[in-house]
């Protein structure tokens, strides 16, 4: 590009220094030419004025009265004829076979004839050629320069634009938000822009994605990794079919949590789907669940508040949620886990608390946020939890450092 730039340049001056300097040589040419013969068409028409008025006085005409009139020049020469007179040339004749001549005829017979060399006008113009040659050789090589730096100046651009989409092509999606003065390459450089930052939000969302599915699928797995355990190491059919029948349950609960990943991932928080739902029949399937994890840890859980309540939202939901704050409560605190519900105005409202530590005043809310744990572990589990409660319709708070208590606020049903 460059090359075709600076040759298209090169191109475009030379076309116009030939079609400048050419014509304007001419010119100059003629017009030097032209004032050497007027130059000495002057000088013959004055030296008749001055041989006609010396006839006009009776005067004789002598070269020694004449030969004042040429001295300004001694390249040109005169030759006077006079009738009934002795021709009288002035000077020396001139050099060459074509010299710059006038010849001047008066009233009386008398000629003048005053010839000038050809070498001070040839001179003149090989000064003019090579002048304008100078001329022209300096605005090519401006011409070159001014290429040179326009191609540059556009290429530059081209190569940084080029090496965007080169990183954007490799996964470096961070927008560089540079501006070149060239509206072409601005817009480019714009549209480049807003790719960069589209591709950056699609891998962030792939990344939240990838990391939440390993948090949420992990716990289901589990449960039914051990449901098929329990199959494998039983002969009893009545077990096994009991067991294959929390499997199957598992299993759709795998499926609503790959659901839920991926609507959340697109963003798309809509409640139009919220129904209402039983409470109790989610509270009591993570009961079952995770009871005999908490036992095995020496661990209790202790369901309060009263029954029969509806919420509204979707169950699946509500149990991930409930079960990150199980998780999370089995990971970072200690003691009894309490699953508590209650009626807050128009909302229910799902309460677990444990007797552990608490959260430090560190953190505080910033425990919903990814990334943020007092315990090393990834932070994801309340982040996910809290996004799954929005998107479902509810909230999810921290009533309480200490002891900890979370709660999912649910709308409730004729509220």
């Amino acid at each position: 590009m460059r090359r075709r730039l600076i040759n298209s340049t090169l191109a475009v001056v030379l076309v116009v220094v030939a079609l400048f300097c050419v014509p304007l040589a001419l010119v100059e040419k003629s017009s030097i030419e032209s004032n050497a013969q007027d130059q000495v068409t002057s000088e013959a028409l004055h030296l008749l004025g001055v041989v006609e008025n010396r006839l006009v006085a009776g005067e004789r005409i002598e070269s020694e009265a004449l030969s004042g009139l040429t001295s300004q020049n001694a390249q040109r020469y005169a030759v006077v004829t006079v009738p009934g007179q002795p021709t009288i040339t002035l000077g020396d004749r001139p050099a060459g076979d074509d010299p710059v001549s006038a010849t001047e005829t008066g009233a009386h017979g008398e000629q003048v004839t005053v010839q000038e060399s050809r070498e001070p006008l040839n001179r003149e113009v090989r000064n003019m050629l090579l002048l304008l040659t100078l001329v022209a050789l300096l605005s090519i090589l401006a011409a070159a320069l001014l290429a040179v730096w326009q191609a540059r100046r556009l290429a530059r651009p081209l190569t940084e634009l080029a090496e965007t989409a080169e990183r954007l092509g490799s996964g470096d999606p961070r927008p560089r938000q540079r501006r070149y003065g060239v509206v072409e390459l601005d817009r480019i450089a714009e549209v480049l822009d807003a790719s960069a930052d589209r591709i950056g939000r699609m891998l962030t969302a792939e990344r939240r994605l990838a990391a939440d599915a390993s948090h949420q699928l992990r716990t289901p797995l589990t449960a039914l990794s051990m449901r098929l355990e329990e199959i494998a190491e039983t002969d009893d059919l009545v077990t096994v079919k009991e067991e294959a029948a929390i499997a199957l349950v598992q299993v759709e609960r795998l499926t609503d949590v790959v659901q839920r990943l991926l609507t959340n991932s697109r963003d798309q928080r809509n409640t139009s789907a919220a129904t209402a739902f039983e409470l109790d029949d989610v509270i009591k399937q993570q009961a079952e669940e995770w009871r005999s994890v908490l036992t095995r840890a020496g661990r209790t859980l202790h369901l309060e508040g009263p029954p029969g309540l509806r919420a509204l939202g979707t169950s699946g939901a509500v149990a991930q949620v409930l079960a990150a704050l199980i998780e999370n409560s089995l990971m970072h605190g200690d003691g009894a886990v309490t699953i508590r519900t209650r009626v807050r105005d128009t909302s229910v409202v799902l309460e677990v608390q444990d007797e552990g530590a608490g959260v430090s005043s560190e953190l505080g809310a910033r425990v919903f946020e990814r990334a943020v744990s007092g315990h090393n572990s990834t932070g994801i589990g309340l982040a996910v939890a809290r996004d799954l409660a929005e998107a479902d319709g509810g909230r999810l708070e921290l009533l309480s450092q200490k002891p900890p208590v979370f709660a999912l606020f649910l709308g409730r049903q004729g509220g």
